[in-house]
Parts: structure tokens; C-alpha cells; sequence
């Protein structure tokens, strides 16, 4: 008979490291739960008999407009702080899918991006620092609040989606940027084409979308000459940025995040049914109506070309059947070393994450 897990929901940082380091000196596996969207993402846990909730972590610690960084307490959702930072004319570039309701943390600790990855990059380039509750009970702290302070980068690369295998975040620090002066939206039905086209313009698009019906969706951010110019070329047919909150919202049943050099990722979703992609980052995403035999060969395909396939969610047999990550990393001795040392009884996440 499998027991319910105990559910935790801590009010603060030291609050969080005391049960954390509480349920590991009585080896209870502890699974850390941020707003819950990327919950499917791993596979299955081995075992789990506490739930380390952070949704009650969602302050916003400090936001300095002049300097433009901001702190938060990881709980807080993306869209509390974007409301925020709103008041100040500046916002953080992230729009993962299956949104609204991401936390703060939860988006570090998987690495999730959206669209928008293609003119920003990951939330690992933007962040500045980082806090994190360990199983011995400490606090560890990465980095700072200014952007100019670089000490402890490595822990915030070693924290940044590695699952909560290590720690759980409980702060994070970020550079944000100033709203566009001019945000347009349009859309084609030319394909792989029309994508190429958009992305070859003398204003790069923000975010550009291509979509297995043929669909192509382009935001363009900056100047408003400049955009009106660039759109005015491409002729495209101007879209209701809503489009851009009905898209984030994709979370199908059972889907993969698939990443391989760009010039190769058309052959990679030839013929994978529904998905869509961002050409010029070298993701597409795939909502998979297969078999777990499918996402094998599609994963070997993706990994020979030097990419990867790691699903996003799925039910557990097909999870177990499928494999959420694929071919083991050249790292994964230096990844267990770092996992004996950080959690050695193995207390987080077991079983989910690579290590």
C-alpha cells in the first residue's frame, strides 16, 4: 500500500531549509513543488513522501528600476512579477508554455523557455543570483543583486535546470529589460519559407513561431519606424498579440521538447505529426499520437545530429517506456559526484532526474 506523501508549505527561506533538512536526516524522499506545470516533466519519481511546496515564497525581495534587476522569493508566479515590473515599464523576457501559473522557481529549476528564447535567450542569461535550500539544512547563496557581480556563477549553473535534484531555490535574482517602444504581431501560411524569410530580415523577430499546418507567427519588438518598416516588407497580415498568451498555453498529454543544430531541424519533425518549432533557435516541440517506439527512433535521429529530445510529460508507463532524457551525458560521473555531494542520501527528486 503506497502512503500519501506529507505536504509541507513553509512561509519563508529558513522555514523551508529546516523541513527540508528535517525529512532528510529521516531519509524521506522530498519533492519539491513550485506551481506545478512542469510537474510531468522527469521520470516518475521513485518515491516521494514529502511534497516541499514554495507557492507561500512570493515576495518580490527588492526591484531597483534604475539599476534594472529584480529579486523574488522563488513561489512567486511569472505573472505576479511581470505585473510588477509592469509598474516600472520593464518586464522579464520568459512565456514557457503550459501558462499561466509558473513560479519563479519552478522555471530555474527546469529550464523551461518560450518563443521569446530567440532574441532573449534562457532565464540562465539574465540570471544574476541565486539562493538555494540544501539538505543539510544551509542556505546557499550564488552571485548578487548587480549585475556586474559574477561570484558564484557556477552554483546558479549547477541549480539551473537540474530538477531540484540538488537544492531547492528559494530566491532569485534577475537583470530585466525596459518594454519595447513598439510590439507587433503578424502571421503567414507559407511555411518553412516564409519562416526563413522573417528570420533573414534587417530587424531580427523577437520570437517566431512555425507550426506543422504551416502557420508562421512573428513578433517584432524595437523601434517603431524600424518595425513598421520590416513589416511593411514582409507583407504579413498584422495579428492580436493574444495570440502569443493562446499559444504559451500549449501543454498537450504527451509532448518533447526536441533541440538540434537549426539547419537540421526540418528533417528532424518531417514526419512527426503535429508540433511546432522555433526555426531560428533549433527547438520544435512535439505533441506526440504515437507510441513510445516513435519518440526512441525520434530521439536517436535528434541525437545523431548532435541534439536531443527530452519529454516534457507523459503518463508514467509511457514515461518509463520512452525514457524521459535519452543517451546518459558525457558528464554524468561528475553529475553523480556533484548529486553524492550536495544530496548523499539521495533525499530529492529520487529517480526523476539524470542522477
Amino acid at each position: 500500500m503506497v502512503s500519501t506523501p506529507t505536504v509541507e508549505k513553509p512561509a519563508n527561506a529558513e522555514d523551508l531549509a529546516r523541513r527540508l533538512h528535517e525529512a532528510a536526516s529521516s531519509k524521506l524522499a522530498v519533492v519539491p513543488v513550485g506551481g506545478g506545470r512542469a510537474s510531468g516533466m522527469g521520470d516518475p519519481a521513485e518515491r516521494c513522501d514529502v511534497l516541499l511546496h514554495t507557492t507561500r515564497l512570493d515576495r518580490v525581495i527588492e526591484h531597483s528600476q534604475a539599476d534594472m534587476v529584480v529579486s523574488v522569493e522563488a513561489g512567486i508566479t511569472l505573472e505576479a512579477l511581470q505585473a510588477e515590473l509592469a509598474k516600472a515599464g520593464q518586464f522579464l523576457p520568459l512565456d514557457p508554455f503550459n501558462s499561466p501559473g509558473h513560479t519563479i522557481g519552478g522555471l530555474l529549476a527546469t529550464g523551461w523557455t518560450g518563443p521569446l528564447r530567440l532574441r532573449f535567450g534562457s532565464p540562465r542569461d539574465f540570471l544574476i543570483g541565486i539562493r538555494v535550500a540544501l539538505p543539510d539544512g544551509r542556505l546557499a547563496t550564488g552571485g548578487g543583486r548587480v549585475v556586474k557581480n559574477v561570484s558564484g556563477y557556477d552554483m546558479m549553473k549547477l541549480h539551473y535546470g537540474a530538477l531540484g535534484s540538488l537544492g531547492v531555490i528559494v530566491a532569485a535574482s534577475f537583470k530585466v529589460f525596459p518594454k519595447p517602444l513598439h510590439d507587433m504581431t503578424v502571421s503567414s501560411g507559407e511555411g518553412w519559407a516564409d519562416a526563413e524569410r522573417a528570420l533573414a530580415t534587417p530587424v531580427a523577430p523577437s520570437a517566431l513561431e512555425l507550426f506543422s499546418d504551416g502557420r508562421v507567427l512573428a513578433r517584432y519588438t524595437g523601434s517603431p519606424d524600424a518595425i513598421n518598416r520590416v513589416v511593411k516588407d514582409l507583407g504579413w497580415q498584422q495579428t492580436d498579440e493574444v495570440a502569443w498568451k493562446e499559444h504559451a498555453s500549449h501543454a498537450p498529454e504527451r509532448w518533447a521538447r526536441i533541440a538540434v543544430p537549426r539547419e537540421r531541424l526540418r528533417e528532424v519533425v518531417a514526419d512527426l505529426g503535429e508540433w511546432w518549432a522555433s526555426p531560428g533557435a533549433g527547438i520544435a516541440y512535439w505533441s506526440i499520437s504515437s507510441d513510445a517506439a516513435s519518440v526512441k527512433v525520434t530521439r536517436a535521429k535528434a541525437e545523431s545530429l548532435g541534439g536531443s529530445l527530452v519529454m516534457l510529460a507523459a503518463p508514467d508507463d509511457f514515461m518509463r517506456e520512452a525514457g524521459a532524457w535519452g543517451a546518459p551525458p558525457s558528464t554524468l560521473e561528475l553529475q553523480q559526484r556533484l548529486k553524492n555531494a550536495f544530496d548523499p542520501d539521495h533525499v530529492l527528486n529520487p529517480g526523476r532526474f539524470v542522477v
